[in-house]
C-alpha cells in the first residue's frame, strides 16, 4: 500500500550467561491505509506469510452520532494459530510529498498544527482482539454526538497493530549454549495498519485543481520486479481547493494511442485538510511522441464517485 508506508527498528541487548552477547531486534512495518495510496480494493499488511486486511479502506462519518463496522481480515489457512492485535485511533499528518506520519513525529511541522483531530470524539471497541488465521473479527466505530464541534473536518487513522509473541528472546539454556562473545538476532514482524477515520461537520466543499504538469525522465523499474529502464514520470501537483479532503482516482491518456486505454494511473489518492497541494509522480507506460496530447483526469471516489473534479491537458515534449 501506497506512499503511506514506514518502517521502523527497535532495539536491544544484554549479556547472559558466559558473556554472551544476545540482541533483540524487532522489526515493525506498518502498512497505512490512506490505503488510501494503494490500489487495492482494502489496505493489506502481509510479512512471514501472513497477512492482515481491514476492510472499507476508509471511514467518512457525515455527521456525529453515526457509526459504521470494519472488517479486520487474516489470510492464511482456515483455521490456524490465533494471533492478537491492539486497536486504536492515533493522529497522523500528510506532508505535501504525500507521506503520513504520527503526528508525534511532525509535532514542528506547519501540517500538525492544521490537523482537527477526530480522536476524541470517536469511540472504538473492542480495543483488543484475536483473530484465527484465515477468519475476520468485527470492530466498531462510533462518531460521538459533538454538539460542541465547529463546522470542519476531523480525523484520525484507526490502527491495528499486531502483539509480538511472547518468545521474543533467547532462552537461558539457549544463551547459555553459544560461544563466548557470539552476537545472536531474533527479528520478530509486527504488523500494523491503519485506515483514515474522517468525521465531517457542516457543508462539504470538495473541489480540485491539477497544476505545475510536466514530464521528465527517468530509469525506473516501473513494476519493482523488472530492470530499470528509461521511463517517462508525469509530475504535477494535486491542489485541493474545497475545505475538505480530496479523494479519487487520477487517469493519464495520450491522443496517439487507444483511448480507452490510460498510459498511466494512480487509484485511491488522498490530499488531506492539513495540506493544500500535494506532489504526484506517476510512471508513465510509453514514452509519449513529441507533440502529443497527454490529458490527466481526477475524478471523485468519496462524495460524488465518478465525478470528473479537474482535468488538463500539455504537449509532450
Amino acid at each position: 500500500m501506497a506512499n503511506d508506508s514506514m518502517m521502523k527498528r527497535r532495539g536491544g541487548c544484554r549479556r547472559v550467561g558466559g558473556g554472551t552477547l544476545t540482541a533483540l531486534a524487532m522489526l515493525m512495518t506498518s502498512a497505512i491505509a490512506q490505503a488510501q495510496e494503494a490500489p487495492q480494493p482494502a489496505p493489506v499488511a502481509a510479512a512471514g506469510g501472513g497477512s492482515v486486511n481491514l476492510n472499507p479502506k476508509r471511514v467518512t462519518f457525515d455527521r456525529p452520532g453515526k457509526s459504521a463496522t470494519v472488517s479486520v481480515g487474516t489470510g492464511g489457512t482456515p483455521g490456524g494459530a490465533a494471533a492478537g492485535y491492539t486497536v486504536e485511533l492515533i493522529d497522523r499528518v500528510m506532508l505535501p510529498d504525500g507521506q503520513i506520519v504520527p503526528v508525534a513525529d511532525a509535532a514542528a511541522s506547519p501540517e500538525a498544527a492544521r490537523l482537527k483531530s477526530a480522536k476524541a470524539y470517536l469511540v472504538v471497541t473492542p480495543r483488543r482482539i484475536r483473530v484465527a488465521q484465515g477468519s475476520g473479527q468485527a470492530i466498531r466505530i462510533r462518531a460521538g454526538a459533538g454538539t460542541d464541534l465547529a463546522p470542519g473536518e476531523y480525523r484520525s487513522h484507526l490502527t491495528v497493530t499486531g502483539i509480538p509473541p511472547a518468545d521474543t528472546g533467547l532462552t537461558a539454556e539457549q544463551a547459555a549454549g553459544r560461544s563466548e562473545g557470539e552476537l545472536s538476532f531474533r527479528i520478530n514482524s509486527v504488523l500494523a495498519i491503519s485506515i483514515p477515520v474522517i468525521l465531517r461537520v457542516g457543508p462539504v466543499d470538495v473541489r480540485a485543481a491539477i497544476e505545475g504538469a510536466k514530464i521528465s525522465f527517468d530509469t525506473i523499474s516501473t513494476d519493482g520486479r523488472s530492470a530499470p529502464v528509461r521511463t517517462a514520470v508525469l509530475n504535477f501537483d494535486l491542489v485541493r481547493q474545497g475545505a475538505n479532503s480530496l479523494y479519487g482516482d487520477l487517469e493519464v491518456r495520450g491522443s496517439r494511442g487507444r483511448g480507452d486505454e490510460p498510459i498511466g494511473a494512480m487509484r485511491g489518492i488522498g490530499v488531506y485538510p492539513e495540506i493544500d497541494r500535494r506532489q504526484v509522480k506517476i510512471p508513465l507506460t510509453r514514452i509519449p511522441a513529441s507533440g502529443e496530447q497527454i490529458e490527466i483526469e481526477f475524478r471523485d471516489d468519496d462524495t460524488s464517485p465518478g465525478k470528473v473534479l479537474s482535468k488538463v491537458s500539455l504537449a509532450a515534449p
